[in-house]
């Protein structure tokens, strides 16, 4: 966990997890219950599934473990490269050279190749970071999209309906700052770690307002969310760092590890950083 003022750290509690996959019908039931204790969960909170989702194809066939610790993984480049001619949009985000705060932010469409260099470099530049953010599934390859079948929990915990879909992939650290979708969404961890923060709506509204500097928009990743003064006070907000009590937020934390995914209801405002070591790839669906 990242260094966090006393009152922030009181504030946030963890995710409720299910670590058993339960058979219940979402959509002719309110809550989940775990078969184990018979707890219920509503699905109006966020909820971490552990390890539902270790069995993604993805998981399996873009990457390898490490031989040094392998709850954390590398390409497989064998595999991967057979796309790299597909274009896909990247972030580049430069850093300055001293507190190594973000600088500079870019988003381009380019070949994967790109990515899949930066991400197996040995040595990680300290200066800028490459990421593959908000990648639509559709707009990948065929063979790529099988490996990342729509999961049968959504039509179970909605209509089934897919609003969108997207792909994420980098090296750690990677960062998303707070904020909403339009959609309810199921994040699946494919390889690395995340930590996300949750905080429920009307407080995440008040929190990104008091935040907000310029005419940015709480739904979309432009440069006023990646860079700058906004971004510096939510993170600050957030995360601890340089928060005093009254501006800590109250919310959920939940750290999700390859084959865990995590059920953000309609309206909670979140924040996501990729921690650790190797790949950290990340795929969602926002359904209704």
């Amino acid at each position: 966990m990242p260094a966090l003022s006393r009152a922030l750290a009181s504030r946030i509690s963890n995710c409720r997890p299910l670590s058993t996959k339960s058979t219940c019908n979402f959509r002719d039931a309110v809550t989940i219950t775990g078969p184990k204790n018979g707890d219920n969960v509503g699905t109006e909170e966020p909820i971490i599934f552990k390890q539902w989702f270790q069995d993604m194809p993805a998981t399996q066939k873009w990457f390898t473990p490490m031989k040094s610790d392998p709850s954390y993984h590398v390409l497989n480049l064998r595999y991967l490269e057979q796309f790299e001619g597909t274009s896909v949009p990247l972030e580049l985000t430069r850093f300055d050279g001293t507190e190594q705060r973000p600088a500079s932010f870019t988003r381009s469409e380019a070949p994967l190749s790109l990515l899949l260099m930066h991400m197996s470099s040995i040595e990680q530049s300290p200066s800028s970071t490459l990421y593959l953010a908000q990648c639509p599934l559709e707009d990948l390859p065929s063979t790529c999209q099988d490996d990342v079948p729509v999961p049968d929990l959504i039509r179970r915990i909605g209509r089934g309906d897919i609003y969108a879909s997207s792909l994420w992939m980098g090296r750690a650290p990677t960062h998303t700052p707070l904020h909403r979708d339009p959609n309810p969404n199921l994040f699946v961890q494919l390889a690395g770690r995340k930590v996300v923060r949750l905080v429920k709506p009307a407080q995440g509204r008040q929190l990104y307002e008091r935040s907000r500097v310029g005419q940015g928009h709480a739904n979309m990743r432009g440069e006023e969310m990646m860079v700058g003064k906004e971004m510096e006070q939510l993170e600050h907000a957030v995360w601890g760092e340089g928060a005093n009590d009254a501006d800590a937020v109250n919310g959920v934390e939940a750290k999700l590890e390859s084959g865990d995914a995590l059920f953000i209801p309609l309206g909670w405002w979140h924040a996501v950083r990729g921690i650790g070591r190797g790949a950290n790839a990340s795929v969602n669906w926002w359904f209704r």
